[in-house]
């Protein structure tokens, strides 16, 4: 009996043990997943996959960067699923980063009155964060619920912010939060990237060929002297472009370009220089239908044709045709304003795969020429905009009519598509010049230290768009500069700006970090005839199936402990 007894207890006392241990384990096991946090990305793209620039970048760090996020609070089902993809990706930044990652989010309106919570959108516009409104069901009905789909990051005594969600034409909700979703590793490591750097990166705008650079171009300028360090470059006051420039910036010339400037942006290129081309060959704006419906496109001769030949790249002198396009006002005969599909102003959507255009939404330009890319020995090429499908060109001049809005034609006859307004060019360009020059030229330029470059020792880049206007803004009397593409006259937002900063930061930053742009962007829809036809299978899937495998369990689970006993009644 007593040696019964013993062994009752033993086996209590090894039971009790056990159950101690196991408990042990978990709150090991908790507290290492506090800290160490680990996954498989399971899906196709590898959207939950950190890039190699990313990371590298994260494990450089200096010091610990803040991340301020304006999205807490109950919001729908699709901005509950972003606000879990931001902290998705924090945590992974923060898996790599370690303590040099704090992430915190934050509803800046929570517990205040409506005079407080005015300033607080007020101070938060100043910083370049912009409140949106969202319809919310309660008791009463519909009201409007603000909230701010930002970040702030604080980096390096400094701070930028980052938007979250944007809202493209043409996009439900739910597109829009799966794009932003996508985009998200790329813009808090750019961010952080920008706000890490010791000195911005030099941008020249060159002027002298009536270029603009006034209120048409107030926000490229505003927006540029955010990220760059900018200055203005007058090619008729200047020896040389200095290579102390990151890139250039060349925005819709006018006039002709004479033989000197042209041998300074030359020689410019062949010492590693970069340069972003947004050149229209065609003298055509809506201003000329002023007393007319009709007008003549001529071209403006810039004189730029023979150096852009050179480098690999041709704008032809014609403007394109394509029923993808935007809408302009009219007045109609009985004194009412209507609207109407402008043939000439094409709505571009990129589908290039190259990170500078990838998963960006609609471009609108103004008047825009086609371009061809030329057979060029050791220049590599990417188109990055091109026309639509039904789209055609008319070679110049051109007469321009209003008639056209009415009568814009037929499909079948825009049978020239996808017509190239955008390329990338990357290689050792040889100078328009070899060759070319005087002795007594090549002696001077060497007495003032500027010798001669007949090609570049270095590969360099290039990208060159003749989208016409792409970087110019509009403007209103009453609310003076708009931002730059937004399109007045059906209340859109384009994706010029994005393009323009994409096109700089390609050129200027090398460390990769646009590469995390590349990433695909993939709605895992449902389909719904299969839906339909295999609904009863799948409820008894998912319904009865684990119900049956914890049945087997557990009749396997009694029916082994059963023997086990039986066996030992035996001994």
């Amino acid at each position: 009996m007593a040696i019964k007894t013993k062994g009752k207890n033993n086996r209590r006392k090894q039971a009790t043990f056990s159950i101690i241990m196991m408990l042990l384990i978990l709150v090991c096991l908790n507290i290492l997943a506090s800290y160490i946090h680990a996954g498989i990305d399971l899906t196709k793209e590898k959207r939950f996959t950190l890039s190699a620039s990313t990371r590298k970048m994260l494990r450089h760090l200096e010091e610990p960067v803040v991340i301020d996020v304006y999205l807490k609070g109950k919001f729908p089902a699709d901005l509950q699923r972003m606000q879990e993809a931001v902290r998705e990706q924090l945590s992974a930044f923060k898996d790599v980063a370690g303590n040099k990652i704090i992430y915190r989010f934050i509803d800046p309106l929570e517990g205040k009155n409506d005079a407080e919570q005015k300033q607080i959108a007020h101070d938060l516009q100043q910083k370049g964060i912009n409140l949106m409104s969202l319809p919310t069901k309660e008791e009463e009905g519909f009201s409007l619920k603000v909230y701010f789909p930002y970040a702030l990051i604080h980096y390096n005594n400094k701070e930028l912010p980052v938007a979250l969600l944007e809202s493209p034409p043409g996009k439900n909700r739910s597109e829009q939060i799966t794009t932003a979703n996508a985009l998200l590793e790329y813009k808090f490591a750019s961010a952080i990237n920008q706000l890490g750097k010791a000195n911005k990166a030099r941008i020249g705008y060159l002027v002298g060929n009536n270029q603009e650079k006034g209120i048409r171009c107030f926000d490229m300028l505003a927006t540029l002297s955010s990220y760059y360090a900018l200055d203005s470059i007058d090619l008729n006051h200047t020896i040389h472009i200095s290579n102390a420039y990151d890139a250039i910036i060349i925005n819709q010339p006018t006039i002709p370009f004479s033989e000197p400037a042209k041998l300074k942006i030359d020689q410019y290129i062949m010492r590693g220089g970069h340069v972003l081309w947004a050149i229209n060959p065609i003298n055509a704006t809506m201003d000329s239908f002023g007393k007319s419906q009709k007008m003549m496109a001529m071209e403006y001769g810039l004189n730029l044709d023979d150096m852009l030949f050179k480098y690999g790249v041709r704008i032809n002198n014609d403007l394109i045709e394509d029923l993808q396009n935007v809408q302009i006002p009219i007045v109609n005969q009985s004194g009412k304003q209507e609207y109407h599909d402008w043939v000439y102003f094409p709505r571009l959507n990129p589908t290039s795969t190259h990170p500078i255009v990838r998963n960006m939404d609609f471009i609108v330009g103004g008047f825009t020429s086609s371009m061809d890319t030329i057979l060029t020995g050791g220049i590599k090429k990417e188109i990055l905009l091109s026309s639509s499908k039904y789209s055609r060109t008319s070679a110049s001049p051109v007469i321009l009519s209003l008639n056209k809005l009415y009568y814009p034609g037929h499909a079948e006859n825009y049978n020239k598509p996808y017509r190239t307004v955008a390329v990338l060019m990357e290689g050792q360009f040889h100078s328009l010049y070899q060759n070319r020059l005087a002795p007594e030229y090549l002696m001077r330029l060497d007495s003032l230290n500027e010798r001669f470059m007949p090609a570049c020792k270095t590969s360099t880049s290039m990208i060159v768009t003749s989208v016409g206007n792409v970087f110019m803004n509009d403007f209103s009397t009453r609310e003076g500069p708009l931002p730059l593409g937004y399109y007045k006259f059906t209340n859109e937002y384009f994706a010029n700006k994005s393009f323009l900063m994409n096109c700089l930061e390609y050129l200027t930053d090398h460390s990769g970090i646009l590469e995390a742009r590349a990433k695909d962007v993939k709605m895992r829809l449902l389909d719904k005839g299969r839906v339909k036809d295999e609904l009863t299978q799948w409820q008894w899937i998912n319904v009865a199936l684990p119900i049956v495998l914890v049945l087997c369990f557990a009749s396997a689970f009694l029916f082994f402990r059963k023997r086990k006993y039986e066996a030992k009644a035996v001994k």
